[in-house]
């Protein structure tokens, strides 16, 4: 394949990579590096692409892929980082319940099924539109919308529970 054409692929997909893996791992420099990973594959196994889907959801593939093996080598090498900030008297009651909410938030996604997990999260953390997490996912776009809405009934139902205890 022509180097004008690896431009091409490269500019017209970068973006939507970077978010889809910013949703999967909630880190940016994480997922900045695992795009430019996902397009070095991509180069490297092009030869690979049998072109039965489009080249954007290949490239997802990819990076779901280098997520996983990243994953797999974070489990094997734990490690715990240091905080060296000293915690401010400022609106410490509030910032200890927004932070509340937001780990049982994520933890009502994180019990929900992997299919509606990860429409969640390209969705919220990836910011990327219905037809675009269809076509990741080889799904129709009202299938992206139905699964979403009740992704978001489930977790809206468990935090009303959650704010009641």
């Amino acid at each position: 394949m022509d180097k004008e054409k690896i431009d091409e692929i490269y500019r017209e997909n970068a973006t939507m990579i970077y978010k889809f893996l910013c949703g999967l791992t909630q880190d940016s420099g994480v997922a900045e590096e695992l795009t430019q990973e996902t397009f070095f594959q991509a180069v490297i196994g092009i030869d690979k692409f049998r072109g039965d889907c489009k080249i954007s959801v290949w490239l997802c593939g990819i990076a779901k892929n280098l997520w996983y093996k990243e994953l797999e080598k974070r489990s094997k090498h734990k490690t715990a980082p240091l905080d060296y900030t000293i915690p401010s008297n400022d609106n410490v009651e509030n910032k200890s319940i927004v932070n509340l909410q937001k780990i049982e938030t994520f933890r009502l996604m994180h019990n929900l099924d992997n299919v509606t997990r990860e429409v969640m999260y390209l969705r919220l953390a990836g910011d990327l539109q219905f037809s675009e997490i269809a076509a990741i996912l080889g799904k129709t776009e009202n299938w992206a919308r139905v699964t979403y809405y009740r992704g978001k009934q489930k977790i809206m139902k468990g935090m009303k529970e959650w704010n009641e205890n």
